[in-house]
């Protein structure tokens, strides 16, 4: 099966790839790369492939929501990708973690049925947990950065604007950490599909201190620097 919005072609994709939602920061992240060369921009898709320390790495927009990033996921997959890191942005649950600071989910929850139903079934219930290998090497990453940065799981919301006043304490009762929109789609995917998949969250709100957000110049430097990590653990982690 060929791709249908993504019109890149068979060895414009490196297998291992940075997925992000917004188009601008896959822009500002291949600045990291040498050589770096853009190889779809079909439906605002912008993807990029280049190098970095070496290591051949593409990076990707996934856009927004479980289902626009489960279709970019299958045709990377398509097009060769096989190791998968979603750095994106997330909203603090709880609040000792502070505006500019990193999650890396050691899983995801998510409300069952839409997507989750149309791909495993009536009364299947995957575990949305990323590749330990690779959650391993983001975490030995960070911990040989000198960025502040916190594990635990994150609940995947398909609704944005649908959160009221109880909804922080209900998801953060449940164990998770922070929202964000597309970790248990990837995550599930990634097991189905044989590929291996993990995350990198900055944090760009905090939901838990009434819903205070970070300035887009304070965002974008957290961004930076914690693309340096995310990149540094893709190029010595070995998926096979």
């Amino acid at each position: 099966m060929n791709p249908v919005h993504i019109l890149a072609k068979k060895g414009d994709i490196a297998e291992k790839v940075v997925v992000v939602g917004d188009p601008g920061r896959a822009t500002i992240l291949s600045s990291l790369l040498s050589e770096a060369k853009l190889v779809n921009q079909n439906r605002g898709f912008l993807i990029y492939t280049g190098y970095y320390n070496g290591t051949r790495i593409s990076v990707a927009t996934h856009g927004i929501g479980g289902p626009s990033a489960a279709i970019v996921l299958e045709e990377l997959r398509m097009l060769g990708g096989k190791v998968f890191v979603r750095y994106g942005t997330t909203g603090a649950l709880v609040e000792d973690i502070n505006l500019g600071e990193y999650v890396i989910p050691t899983g995801a929850s998510y409300n069952s049925g839409g997507l989750f139903y149309q791909y495993f079934g009536e009364g299947a219930s995957v575990a949305a947990t990323p590749d330990y290998g690779l959650l391993s090497a983001l975490v030995k990453s960070f911990q040989e950065s000198s960025l502040k940065f916190h594990v635990g799981n994150v609940f995947s919301s398909d609704a944005f604007y649908a959160e009221d006043e109880h909804f922080v304490k209900r998801w953060s009762s449940r164990g998770n950490i922070a929202v964000e929109m597309e970790c248990a789609t990837l995550f599930s995917l990634g097991k189905l599909r044989n590929v291996k998949v993990g995350a990198v969250l900055v944090v760009s709100d905090n939901l838990a201190k009434g819903g205070v957000w970070i300035s887009k110049e304070d965002l974008e430097k957290s961004v930076m620097r914690g693309a340096e990590a995310v990149m540094r653990a893709l190029t010595s982690f070995n998926a096979y």
